[in-house]
């Protein structure tokens, strides 16, 4: 077998296990997002059990009142035949806020509020971990909240089970930061996307509502689509498949339509400012109350329960008002009054301090304004805007966007759950818009404004930096040094010595050919030493294992070579000939230059 023969043959072999251990690494992240999906998608086919269960024993049987679902959502269990009662819908937000509140300040405070804010916080602050007891607080006190009449949505407690445990497999497995926080991020779209039913949006959000800035967290979104389509799967298989909501076959035909759109735009923007505003205005009222947390949300949902005794469709989900507006079978009042009265609700119950989302309200405030808007359009120029029900689902799309810069995600989101995908043009206008407009509010405080400014990335943006500079951007910097012969005596060396502030001596040969260098730190034991004067060369105190740097080098490498040996000058030579020495380039002033060159990109990134 000739040589040639052998070698092809090793190479082969290499290359065959290399590929098999690069099938088995993704082989077993596989298995883990697969793990992540079925668990999260058991956490949403419970937590929907546990909601309908309350909406049927609190809601029906005790109030009377018994919301319409969307039409990919029934009911599990059949009317009581109670008759409604407001008064009773009065205090039953304030008794489920008194049970939550006592459960989550009791177990787990971290599971107030929303939940997405402290994945989204626990994501760039906390290397991903997420206290294992979380998601078991917060599934039981969300349908707490949410099953006696408070207002919120279900992704925020379904994001939270699936980040918790996708938090606690990389604990478990003993696995970096940067990949607990990648297993967190597929949770969050694996229980969004399968309680929303809504699988490729769930992957994409949790990608993207992590920045405040049009940027995604590019290497969850894969992870996230894995464990997203498990989780969407098993939901579905239990509770049937399809969107959530049905909307008609609407179509968008006519370009002078999107002036109307554009009004939509700005109208959802001023209704998502108010939200916001009141939310976290209320968020502030309740923390600077001088009573037991606990009490809190019990006091917030006396405050819903009020509004809910006037405006009962804005207690509890809300989402089969928000297809019967798809529908186009609500008036502008009740639609307008609907939009109002769900900010409050949910300000009140969330921000008190009751656990529960806030996408799930904002869809049914943004579907209701966006009806308020194609209704009205409607009345006045029919040719133009036949169809009402299309602004709600535009109208769905737009406002949360304007209320949580996640334009792309939502798109997707809202035509996944409606299943309408003909409005793509006038909601990617209306998304755009209220992004630009809104970016300055957003309901999701914990989101950071860029990677830039994320301490999770804090380490990659020092690398990515440094990658991007090359020494010959620093040629400035670079000094000229006295070279010192390789046959100097020492006693011409020590003259030398006391006339320069020069610390790096590099040493060359008669060719001026650069051979080794020294630093006075070397050379300080021995410098006053009698009877070496004439004994002693340089070339006998240089060291000739150099450590030198090119023009092409990036500054990551310099940095690395100024800590291998802890040196705080290094040789600069020439590409293409390391024996021709150019200049010396100290470390000091390399780091002066990198913070200058941070703060133009900070000062970039905030104008």
């Amino acid at each position: 077998m000739s040589l040639f023969t052998r070698l092809k043959r090793s190479f082969e072999a290499f290359a065959v296990t290399e590929r098999s251990l690069s099938i088995a690494h993704a082989g077993k992240w596989t298995v883990r997002f697969v793990l992540i999906g079925i668990i999260a998608g058991l956490g949403s086919i419970v937590f929907h059990y546990l909601c309908q269960v309350g909406l049927h024993y609190f809601m029906d049987l005790v109030a009377g009142y018994r919301p319409p679902s969307p039409a990919g959502e029934h009911h599990l269990f059949t009317s009581t035949g109670t008759p409604l009662n407001r008064y009773i819908l009065l205090i039953l937000p304030a008794l489920g806020g008194i049970l939550s509140g006592w459960l989550v300040y009791s177990y787990a405070p971290e599971a107030e509020g929303h939940g997405t804010d402290a994945a989204i916080d626990a994501y760039h602050n906390k290397g991903g971990f997420i206290r294992s007891r979380v998601p078991i607080v917060k599934i039981i006190a969300s349908a707490i909240t949410l099953t006696t009449g408070g207002s919120g949505g279900r992704e925020g407690p379904i994001a939270q089970i699936g980040a918790g445990f996708g938090s606690f497999l990389a604990t478990k497995l003993k696995l970096s930061d940067r990949e607990r926080r990648i297993m967190m991020a597929a949770g969050i779209g694996a229980g969004v996307g399968s309680i929303f039913r809504a699988p490729l949006a769930g992957a994409l959000f949790a990608a993207e509502v992590l920045y405040r800035d049009p940027e995604f967290e590019s290497e969850v979104i894969i992870p996230a689509g894995i464990s997203s389509v498990v989780a969407y799967c098993l939901f579905c298989l239990v509770y049937g498949w399809g969107s959530l909501f049905e909307a008609p076959y609407f179509h968008f035909r006519n370009p002078l339509e999107l002036g109307p759109y554009l009004v939509l735009a700005l109208v959802l923007v001023g209704t998502g400012i108010l939200y916001v505003k009141s939310f976290y205005g209320i968020v502030h009222l309740f923390k600077s109350l001088n009573m037991p947390n606990y009490i809190k949300p019990a006091l917030g949902g006396l405050c819903t329960g009020i509004i809910g005794f006037f405006l009962p469709q804005t207690l509890a989900f809300g989402y089969g008002f928000a297809q019967m507006a798809l529908n186009n079978e609500l008036t502008i009042p009740f639609l307008l009054f609907l939009a109002i009265g769900k900010i409050f609700t949910t300000s009140f119950s969330i921000g008190s301090g009751g656990s529960g989302g806030v996408f799930g309200p904002s869809i049914v405030i943004g579907g209701s304004m966006g009806g308020v808007v194609g209704k009205l359009f409607h009345q006045i120029i029919p040719g133009v805007v036949a169809e009402p029900g299309a602004f709600v689902v535009v109208g769905m799309a737009g406002f949360f966007t304007a209320v949580s810069n996640t334009p792309i995600s939502t798109i997707i989101f809202v035509s996944e759950m409606t299943n309408s995908y003909h409005l793509l043009l006038p909601s990617l206008l209306v998304c755009s818009v209220a992004y630009l407009v809104g970016k300055k509010w957003t309901i999701y405080e914990r989101q950071v404004k860029s990677k830039v400014d994320s301490p999770a990335h804090a380490g990659d943006f020092f690398v990515d930096i440094l990658q991007a500079i090359k020494v010959q951007d620093l040629m400035h910097l670079v000094q000229d040094v006295k070279l010192i012969p390789q046959n100097m005596p020492f006693r011409e060396f020590r003259e030398f010595f006391c006339e320069t502030k020069q610390h790096y001596f590099p040493v060359v040969d008669p060719n001026n050919r650069l051979v080794g260098i020294f630093s006075s730190t070397d050379i300080r034991g021995v410098l006053f030493s009698q009877g070496i004067d004439n004994l002693v060369v340089m070339r006998d105190v240089a060291t000739f294992d150099l450590i030198s740097t090119t023009p092409s080098e990036d500054l990551n490498s310099v940095f690395q070579k100024f800590t291998i040996k802890n040196i705080d000058s290094l040789p600069v030579v020439r590409d293409d000939d390391h024996g021709v020495l150019i200049g010396m380039l100290n470390r000091r002033e390399v780091i002066a230059f990198y913070n200058e060159q941070v703060q133009k990109m900070k000062s970039k990134s905030n104008t």
